[in-house]
């Protein structure tokens, strides 16, 4: 089992070796990939330094699977070029999520769509997959015909850039333009703005929570609108989602199902002030659910609040996931 890492020295990928780890996840032998820039570099797994190399390198090495954290264009470039000589990839970047040839998996919702043949598999959006981690079941049982979704996510979703961002204006520094990463400060700001504006008035994040659930999920036919806003959070994405289900449903049984689906936890005890927030789930693999209650102006109305670490299940623990998936069923 050979595995690679492409965009090894990101952000992302940093996480990716660390969950690596953790898991123990059965290799064989490691590539680090990264770009020319960073090629010679060391990276360091299970205690031992591995060279960082380049792509053509990496295609020559021919891994089993590669996981990707390297940007869209990056992707849509190179990752064809590692499905061509029988890699299995799973993609980070956005660049394949909307291919309707191309799978975009949450393991505990569809990893079992996966098969043999399919060569470049797409990793949601982050707060996608915390989202739909935490609603799936509820789908499954009394259908969602709408979402309203408000999100509060970390600068860390930005990458390098906003974090460098951040930190010198934590310290009280400031940076020339093109150093920031956002057209305003993060530090004590909040701003409704994460990724660019489309000509409908909303962002590529928001519609990317409308497109990616429905694929997801597998229904077309879920309303769905949101509004993203980048906090000055460091480690999670938090989303207050309202859900306008098809048919009724007692609390309870809501509460129960949130809780028995896999990779999710329930934090929910407003009595002694028992809640996810960001500092709870950071560097942690699990969605923590709470705040789950009825929505008493509509019919079938319900409201959750979900925090997940948005570099961990809403980026590399994802993928692991999907490659542990892919091993253990003797698909790679």
């Amino acid at each position: 089992m050979k595995i690679a890492v492409v965009g090894v020295t990101g952000l992302v990928g940093q996480v990716m070796l660390q969950v690596l780890e953790e898991v123990n996840f059965p290799f064989t032998s490691f590539i680090p990939v990264a770009s020319e820039r960073s090629v010679g570099k060391t990276v360091r797994l299970k205690g031992v330094d591995y060279t960082v190399i380049g792509m053509d390198d990496a295609i020559a090495a021919k891994p089993d699977i590669a996981l990707f954290s390297a940007g869209g264009e990056t992707s849509k470039l190179w990752t064809p070029r590692f499905a061509g000589v029988g890699t299995t990839v799973i993609d980070n970047s956005s660049a394949w999520r909307m291919d309707p040839a191309v799978k975009l998996v949450v393991p505990e919702i569809n990893a079992d769509t996966l098969q043999k043949s399919d060569k470049i598999i797409a990793n949601p959006n982050c707060s996608t997959i915390q989202m739909v981690a935490a609603i799936g079941s509820i789908h499954k049982t009394y259908k969602i015909d709408r979402l309203v979704i408000s999100t509060y996510q970390s600068y860390t979703g930005t990458g390098a850039k906003a974090v460098k961002q951040y930190n010198a204006e934590k310290e009280g520094k400031s940076l020339p333009q093109s150093e920031m990463a956002y057209p305003h400060p993060i530090f004590e700001n909040c701003i409704p703005h994460c990724d660019i504006f489309l000509e409908n008035g909303y962002t590529k994040e928001e519609m990317k929570l409308v497109h990616e659930t429905r694929k997801i999920i597998g229904d077309d036919k879920i309303k769905i609108t949101a509004t993203a806003v980048r906090v000055p959070v460091d480690g999670g994405h938090s989303e207050s989602v309202n859900l306008e289900l098809r048919e009724a449903f007692e609390i309870n049984d809501i509460k129960k199902l949130i809780a028995e689906s896999p990779g999710v936890t329930v934090m929910d005890d407003i009595n002694q002030n028992i809640y996810p927030m960001p500092l709870l789930a950071k560097n942690k693999n699990e969605v923590f659910v709470g705040r789950i209650r009825r929505d008493e102006s509509i019919e079938n109305g319900l409201h959750l609040w979900i925090v997940s670490d948005n570099l961990r299940k809403g980026a590399a623990t994802n993928a692991i996931q999907i490659a542990q998936y892919l091993h253990k069923q003797g698909l790679v």
